[in-house]
């Protein structure tokens, strides 16, 4: 039997599923969900030991025959984040081993809530749990942490400016990218940087944790701000921008071909997740690039856009695609081209605010959106809760505006969040059509995704057809998938990779088709929408 481990590293939640490719459906699914420590000053961290507790329950929830079929595993993990890993016996400054990994105390809550970042939570060496010799030095900087603002100017002024990174690079550095966040290291707990001995994304370390390998793949490699993406190597002159003492190249891991084996599951991984030792791990990615897999964006003419914590847009094209502006990161995918990528940090974060604020359960959300006119009678939200990527607005801050006596209700409020994160996508697809994308729909993915409200909204603003999968597993069905290609001679083939993935990707019935009377309401609120953006902006920068 062909079944395949799929595991994503989420923001909220660590997810692992079993895909049995014979018979084209997900066999075992279950999830383990993470906390958050967010700071007052923009950070947003979680400890890498969490992952481990998490990605041992999720494994661990799984049916044990399905574990013991499983003949390959790929890993998906979202993007940015920074692992600073240590040689053996490197002490961890930031962590008090006393106080243990069994309390999560003061200060740490569910993803998405706000808390104290003074808040210290003891935990154990990651490396320890992991079995090969290394250790965390710190607390892992997360993709949505905007604290490293000041170190984002800093490594472009010492690379030439933001027109030369774009020119060169491909992206300039933005706060969530990996290399601001090396800087704030260096700065901010020099103890920890001078004994950094290994860089590592999120989905990285997991896979270090289940091979005893080193590796990264280019596609979450170019999140790091650090990668050429034309020559798909690392930028020699970025690495010294960051730091022009030290040879960072040392640091970071081999950069490994889209297909290939990352390593075999080591025997200790394996004891642990009940899975059977010495199975192949394929490269995976970044959450956007598994999701690209899943939904079967891995040749032009296709727009996968996904609705969680964060909203993007993307597609797949096979030569570089370089935003002169900035705003589309210039990817590339974890299938051998490139993934130009619009990202917004607040997307079902706008809503779940309101809805909170409201008191509202999801249901009763809904309704109220679905009851109140397209514009919602001249309310408008800026959600930049949790500061803003695109536009590029770290200090942003959430707004309502427009509020009258007569059009401030719920329905008015709960409709301007959805629209407003809807309206920041949209912006995404302008840069898509700018850059000559073609797109016949969008395929939908997310948290947002099963929502017909999120869906028709989504239609109505892009004038595209939404569809959604059957099984909308997202990034974790990527991983699979990934998994099961391992090796294969599509590869650097476009078109037979699509034939290949599609083979495995069903649609749903549910779908929605624009309505050219509400995307002409939409196109007066979106204008509206653009104007405050543009009035609200210097606010911010």
């Amino acid at each position: 039997m062909s079944k395949f481990l799929g595991i994503d590293l989420g923001t909220q939640s660590l997810k692992a599923l079993i895909y049995d490719a014979d018979r084209r459906k997900v066999s075992a699914a279950a999830s383990c969900e993470l906390p958050l420590r967010s700071g007052a000053d923009g950070a947003r961290e979680q400890e890498a030991a969490w992952w481990l507790d998490a990605l041992g329950k999720a494994v661990g929830r799984l049916n044990r025959r399905e574990r013991r079929a499983v003949r390959a595993i790929g890993v998906s993990g979202q993007q940015h984040g920074f692992v600073p890993v240590g040689a053996a016996g490197t002490a961890d400054a930031g962590v008090d081993s006393a106080a243990g990994t069994g309390g999560l105390r003061a200060g740490i809550e569910s993803a998405g809530a706000g808390m104290s970042g003074s808040a210290r939570v003891g935990i154990e060496s990651a490396g320890a749990r992991a079995g090969v010799e290394s250790t965390v030095l710190a607390p892992v900087k997360l993709w949505c942490d905007t604290a490293t603002a000041a170190e984002c100017d800093a490594i472009e002024a010492a690379f030439g400016g933001r027109r030369q990174c774009i020119k060169e690079v491909g992206n300039p550095i933005l706060p969530g990218y990996t290399a601001s966040k090396i800087l704030w290291l260096k700065r901010h707990r020099p103890a920890d940087y001078r004994a950094m001995r290994t860089i590592l994304l999120p989905h990285d370390y997991l896979n270090f944790h289940l091979t005893g390998e080193k590796f990264m793949e280019c596609g979450d490699a170019s999140g790091t701000g650090l990668l050429d993406i034309r020559a798909r190597d690392w930028h020699p002159g970025m690495l010294q921008a960051v730091d022009g003492e030290r040879d960072l190249r040392e640091c970071l891991p081999p950069l490994i071909e889209p297909g290939t084996e990352g390593g075999r599951l080591r025997p200790a991984a394996a004891a642990e997740l009940g899975l059977p030792p010495g199975i192949p791990v394929a490269p995976g990615g970044g959450d956007n690039m598994m999701a690209a897999l899943a939904t079967g964006n891995v040749a032009p003419g296709r727009l996968t856009m996904s609705l969680g914590t964060s909203g993007t847009l993307f597609a797949y094209f096979d030569a570089p695609c370089i935003d002169d502006g900035g705003e589309l990161a210039a990817f590339c995918s974890s299938t051998g081209g490139w993934l130009p990528l619009w990202c917004t940090m607040n997307c079902t974060v706008a809503t779940e605010l309101a809805r909170g604020l409201l008191r509202m359960s999801v249901k009763a959300f809904d309704a109220s959106v679905a009851a109140t006119p397209p514009g919602a009678e001249g309310v408008a939200v800026l959600p930049f809760y949790q500061g803003e990527r695109a536009p590029n607005l770290p200090r942003g801050k959430g707004c309502i505006m427009g509020l009258t006596s007569g059009n401030m209700s719920q329905g008015n409020i709960n409709r301007a969040s959805m629209e407003a994160a809807v309206y920041g996508l949209r912006r995404g697809l302008d840069a898509f059509r700018r850059a000559d994308c073609p797109a016949a729909d969008i395929r939908l993915t997310g948290g947002g995704a099963r929502s017909p409200v999120w869906r028709q909204m989504i239609a109505d603003n892009f004038r595209l057809p939404v569809r959604v999968l059957r099984a909308d597993e997202g990034a974790a069905l990527g991983a699979a998938l990934n998994a099961m290609l391992l090796g294969s001679p599509a590869y650097g083939d476009p078109a037979k990779l699509a034939a290949a993935v599609d083979e495995h990707i069903r649609f749903a019935e549910e779908s929605a088709e624009p309505d050219a009377k509400a995307a002409a309401d939409y196109d007066e609120s979106y204008a509206r929408y653009l104007s405050y953006l543009e009035q609200m902006r210097p606010m911010f920068e």
